[in-house]
């Protein structure tokens, strides 16, 4: 069967790099890289709604949510859904968390390559995935018949399809989808992903959402923050029958989602329009794109209806090192997919971009396919073994005299959790000077933007863990001679909560208390009052203990006096003593300490 694949071995990462990961070291947004990895809308929010969010902005980070219940409701109105269908998730990623938990009960059949967290997430919870490879030769398109075929061969209970899919942009039709819902419908489910759906203009109301609704077995999931242009808030729905709905809705909290999700869902009835323009600019811009990446030789691009394109590099050449190319040269982040699943690194991701942007892009294509000797040339000048590597995060210098937050001088014995020894072999938190590691992000040519980990080597700020022979005064320990927190040799006073024997205490006053006995209660004196303490006391729950206890087995969830051989806390004995210290595990009160030598604490973890 065509389609049916291991289709690899999953990687460790099924992703690339963050744009946030990208601009740290670097001098600010000024040299930030064009982004051509992540696929957001660029023509939304538009600058309108962008200064309505700046207005809010302080009241959107000081006060709390709504209920994810209200900010549903309100998604609801906008889409023209019953709110009962729709369940809203912080990012697409968290409803396929909950989806696999839920739903997914012994195995998920997925076209590949497809996106990670479909692969990787059953994976993970120890789900068989049943991968079926879409044919490259067939420009990745999902043949609904032959998918069907390896469902059935596989015995798998569950179905996922990405539509349009991701990476290449392939799209189905809806009445291709509704008639693989239909043949399907004896499945335990079927998801739907149209993440990227919105950017189709193929057809006019491509969505099943409202099928999805209706029937017993599927979900749609959708990602706002895909296409409104705004990963970084991290909002996406499902819609489903109001039974499944219920199923998911009920294991996320009350507050999953922020006050930027309910502020742009409360303000898009007012930017309908302009959102659907986005889309119309998108639309053309990938047509654009396309057309501009065929004219380059040898290189193969795939027809698509999301809002990105999937490239084919020539024979020999190597997705990774195009990577790192166009981003050390041309300040252009891509996504290399060797790391998909029925994918390699002969295949990158590009996200539809503005003209202008695309222009530098073919531009860095053309540099690096075409002009072999001199990107060898470009690329030896930029790699970090030909200029001064730029310091990581918790690095520390062993030439200059320069202090980080992070450092511990070389001149003192101690070693920190994140000192590298000047003498010892680099750790991973270091860069050697003479040989750093490479690294596929690093844009500086000549001189390195300064970090905000680093000080100036030329004048070395102090820092709090430097040991220079003299120990700094710390709030905590203090000289014997005079020293408020530590005084030597006085013994420490007593805890307030355990006064000495002769001292009353407001928490035990003295007085007969009652303890049960059978069905009557009887007054009964304390016991002998508790030593004098003079050690840190530590949290544990004391019950007083009766005569001719005998041996039992240990049972932490037995609580009260019922059986006079427990001998545990009995939660109608006002005799009980509760000290405090700092061991709070509910779990761990509820043992007598048999075997440990103390009482009334059982350590068992």
């Amino acid at each position: 069967m065509p389609g049916a694949s291991d289709a690899g071995t999953p990687r460790a990462e099924a992703h690339s790099a963050s744009y946030f990961s990208l601009l740290r070291g670097r001098s600010g947004l000024r040299d930030a890289p064009v982004d051509f990895c992540i696929p957001a809308n660029p023509y939304f929010p538009t600058p309108e709604v962008f200064e309505l969010l700046q207005q809010n902005l302080t009241t959107i980070l000081k006060y709390y949510p709504s209920d994810a219940g209200a900010i549903t409701a309100e998604l609801a109105s906008l889409l023209g859904m019953q709110s009962q269908t729709l369940v809203m998730g912080n990012g697409s990623t968290e409803l396929i968390t909950w989806i696999d938990h839920l739903l997914v009960r012994e195995s998920i059949a997925v076209p590949v390559p497809t996106f990670g967290r479909w692969t990787d997430q059953p994976l993970e919870t120890g789900k068989r995935v049943d991968m079926y490879r879409l044919p490259e030769a067939q420009g990745f398109a999902l043949d609904t018949d032959d998918f069907v075929r390896f469902i059935r061969a596989r015995g798998s209970r569950a179905a996922v399809i990405c539509n349009p899919s991701n990476p290449d942009g392939g799209f189905l039709r809806r009445t291709q989808v509704v008639d693989l819902l239909d043949r399907l419908a004896d499945l335990d489910l079927v998801v739907v992903d149209e993440s990227f759906i919105d950017f189709v203009d193929e057809e006019v109301d491509p969505s099943v959402a409202d099928e999805a609704a209706l029937r017993s077995n599927v979900v749609v999931l959708k990602s706002l923050g895909k296409n409104f242009g705004l990963h970084g808030i991290r909002f996406g729905y499902m819609v489903a029958n109001p039974a499944l709905a219920g199923t998911v809705r009920r294991m996320l909290p009350k507050w999953n989602l922020n006050s930027f999700a309910e502020t742009v869902v409360f303000l898009m009835k007012e930017h309908v329009r302009s959102y659907q323009e986005s889309l119309r600019l998108v639309a053309a811009d990938r047509r654009s794109m396309f057309q501009q990446l065929s004219s380059l030789p040898g290189l193969k691009v795939y027809p698509s209806q999301g809002n990105f394109l999937l490239v084919r590099l020539p024979d020999g050449k190597d997705g990774v090192a195009l990577r790192d190319h166009l981003l050390a040269v041309h300040n252009l982040h891509v996504r290399e997919c060797g790391n998909k699943l029925g994918s390699s690194s002969r295949f990158l991701r590009f996200a539809v971009r503005p003209r202008q942007d695309v222009n530098r892009l073919t531009e860095g294509l053309r540099s690096f396919l075409y002009n072999s000797g001199q990107n060898r040339a470009a690329t030896a000048a930029l790699t970090p073994t030909a200029i001064t590597a730029p310091p990581p995060a918790y690095r520390t210098d062993t030439v200059a005299a320069q202090q980080s937050s992070y450092r511990t001088d070389t001149v003192a014995a101690q070693q920190s959790s994140y000192r590298t020894d000047t003498v010892a072999a680099q750790s991973s938190y270091r860069a050697d000077t003479a040989a750093p590691p490479q690294s596929p992000y690093r844009t500086d040519t000549v001189a390195p933007s300064p970090s905000p980990y680093r000080a100036d080597a030329l004048a070395p700020s102090p820092s709090p863990y430097r040991d220079s022979g003299t120990p700094p005064p710390s709030p905590y320990r203090t000289d014997t001679a005079a020293s408020a927190y530590r005084q030597e040799p006085i013994a420490p006073p007593p805890p307030s909560y355990r006064p000495e024997p002769a001292t009353p205490s407001a928490y035990r006053p003295e007085g007969p208390a009652y303890r049960p006995e059978g069905s009557a209660y009887r007054p009964e004196g304390y016991a002998t009052p508790a030593p004098a303490v003079t050690e840190t006391p530590v949290y544990r729950m004391e019950p007083p203990r009766r005569e001719g206890t005998q041996g039992y087995p240990d049972d932490p969830f037995v609580v009260g006096g019922d059986d006079p051989r427990h001998g545990r806390l009995d939660p109608l004995d006002l005799s009980t003593r509760w000290t405090f210290g700092e061991d709070t595990s509910p779990f761990r009160a509820l043992g007598d300490g048999r075997g440990d030598g103390s009482r009334g604490y059982d350590r068992r973890s």
